[in-house]
């Protein structure tokens, strides 16, 4: 962090010169009046904010029903919400009036680089202001005056702090061990080695797209390889919550859930940590964007480095809170233990982050650590209270994420569309999916005895979808020309495939003749149900002893008849 740089303007002498008469000490007064009523519009736009946010996730869960309730299949939940976010962004994008343009350049030639912070002197009085990014000299005059619009413009950290780790969470500790582990080989495959292989493919021909955006005169800034690939990375993290959801509805092959879910769950750890590794390639010399062999490996260290230490955090300390429930008393006591995991589990990522690795790997695999080991150490009421909980935060910031990306589309302030790029990222989106499904699916084959079928190879291509991680990494990172256009070519890849892929999952399952129907039920399902059996049976013994004390002998037979 840089230190504050003082900067004096003289904002005083200026409106001392314009001012025509009245006391310092009346016109004092007038600017605490007039800053208290910004204070109190800032506050009521915040609320306005949140509000609206609250409101779509409302209006979603709402049409969420009455899809389930007449059986509609078309739409999932996550493009319902991409739909109502979409429509309240053109609402405040148009519908809002712009507030009065207040923003003024200063120069500030005498500094090489930009602060952190500046303390401005405006008549006496010291301002705080904060970095929020650069903007090109022939945008200066565009930045957006719409303060609503500034508000519902959310810090991209909020998203990796905040959203992100229920939503991985869950899906560590939802995970169907059996079926997981039986598929461990083929799934460590698609995620590891299918991503990577993905991740070359795309951004080698983004690469190709980018010189042929130069040679027709659309490319108006820097665009360097390296860019290409970590948009390769970027856009290899899938998210095929739709198709699972519809699998999960339908009760579709458990061995094709079981891959696509594996593969999503790892999928989204590999490409953040392989985004972390290619902005951390830097060659020496004069030429920072050239292949460097050196570079090379000390990106794949990094790889190496940061999986495998964020994986070892996340599983030691799964296993601290199995042991910390287990030699404890806090069973008695269900809601400090619920707690305790709550907190114990959210701070794996946090913690991960503070420490240089990656929070999204360290947290699923704390989901999976304590879905193996604490789940089995808690009590009966706290293994219901963080299931329940851990769902409704997963569905809640889900469904957030994938209202604001709509939102985003016509809030966002520095979109950058290009026909040529978008056209190709979708060509080369497909080439790396096919790349990444059916070589793969023809190596794993020798050696598996359950064979990847051809149907479930083209389902597992159809599959491939863009959603919440894809966003996150994208938005994370938006100071530079290319950043920005791969940030908006990302969201509409996210739209087209949540919106078309998703909405055709039934109609491919019925064309690809992939079973339906069968549901086996998990370790976990068969768990529950017994605990429910014997709690019920507690409950009637219960019962019947109270009945005994009431009634004398006739309890029993009322009792009796109860359990009858």
């Amino acid at each position: 962090m840089a230190l504050p740089l003082l900067l004096l303007v003289g904002v005083g002498g200026l409106r001392a010169a314009e001012r025509s008469g009245g006391s310092s000490g009346s016109s004092s007064a007038m600017e605490e009046l007039a800053t208290e009523q910004e204070a109190e519009e800032s506050h009521r736009q915040d609320s306005v904010s949140l509000l609206t946010f609250i409101l779509l996730l409302t209006l979603t869960i709402l049409t969420i029903w009455l899809f389930k309730h007449r059986r509609v299949r078309f739409l999932h939940e996550t493009g319902l919400a991409m739909i109502y976010g979409l429509i309240v962004g053109v609402i405040l994008r148009y519908g809002t009036p712009s507030s009065s343009g207040r923003d003024k350049p200063l120069s500030c030639s005498q500094e090489d680089r930009p602060f952190t912070t500046l303390l401005v002197n405006v008549s006496g009085k010291f301002f705080e202001y904060t970095l929020k990014g650069e903007i090109s000299p022939g945008k200066i005059h565009n930045v957006e005056q719409n303060d609503m619009l500034r508000k519902v413009t959310f810090d991209p950290e909020v998203f990796f702090n905040i959203l992100l780790p229920p939503i991985i969470f869950h899906a560590g500790y939802s995970l169907k061990k059996r079926h997981f582990f039986r598929n461990l080989g083929s799934i460590l495959a698609y995620a590891f080695l299918g991503t990577a292989v993905s991740c070359f493919i795309i951004g080698n021909l983004m690469y190709g797209v980018v010189k042929l955006m130069k040679l027709v005169g659309q490319l108006s800034d820097k665009f360097y390889y390296t860019d290409c690939l970590l948009f390769g990375a970027i856009i290899s993290a899938t998210d095929p919550v739709t198709v699972l959801a519809i699998f999960n509805e339908l009760h579709a092959d458990v061995d094709l859930y079981a891959l696509l879910f594996g593969e999503s769950v790892l999928n989204d750890a590999v490409a953040i940590v392989l985004s972390s590794s290619i902005v951390a390639y830097q060659p020496t010399g004069e030429n920072t964007h050239a292949f460097d062999a050196a570079a090379f490996f000390k990106s794949v260290g990094v790889f190496l480095g940061i999986f495998s230490g964020s994986f070892m955090m996340g599983a030691v300390t799964g296993v601290v809170t199995a042991l910390v429930t287990k030699f404890t008393k806090l069973h008695c006591f269900p809601l400090l233990e619920t707690a305790l995991f709550f907190l114990m589990s959210w701070s794996t990522f946090l913690l991960a982050e503070a420490c240089g690795f990656t929070g999204v790997v360290a947290v699923l695999f704390c989901g999976i650590t304590q879905a193996h080991y604490t789940y089995n150490n808690l009590s009966v009421e706290s293994r219901s209270r963080t299931k329940q909980l851990f769902e409704v935060l997963h569905f809640l910031a889900e469904n957030f994420i994938f209202s604001y990306m709509g939102l985003a589309l016509f809030t966002f302030q520095k979109h950058i569309f290009s026909p040529v790029f978008i056209i190709g990222a979708f060509i080369a989106i497909f080439l790396g999916r096919a790349a990444h499904v059916y070589p793969l699916s023809f190596l794993l084959n020798l050696g598996r005895r359950h064979k990847i079928s051809w149907n479930f190879q083209h389902m597992m291509m159809f599959s491939g979808l863009r959603g919440a991680m894809a966003f996150a990494l994208a938005i994370r990172d938006t100071a530079t020309y290319a950043h920005q256009m791969m940030f908006s070519t990302t969201l509409l890849i996210v739209f087209f495939t949540v919106w078309i892929v998703g909405g055709g999952t039934t109609p491919m399952l019925s064309w690809l003749n992939i079973r339906v129907g069968d549901h086996v039920p998990s370790v976990e399902e068969m768990s529950e149900s017994r605990w429910l059996y014997f709690r019920m049976v507690r409950i009637l013994k219960e019962g019947t002893e109270q009945s005994r004390k009431v009634h004398g002998s006739s309890g029993c037979g009322i009792a009796l008849t109860i359990i009858i």
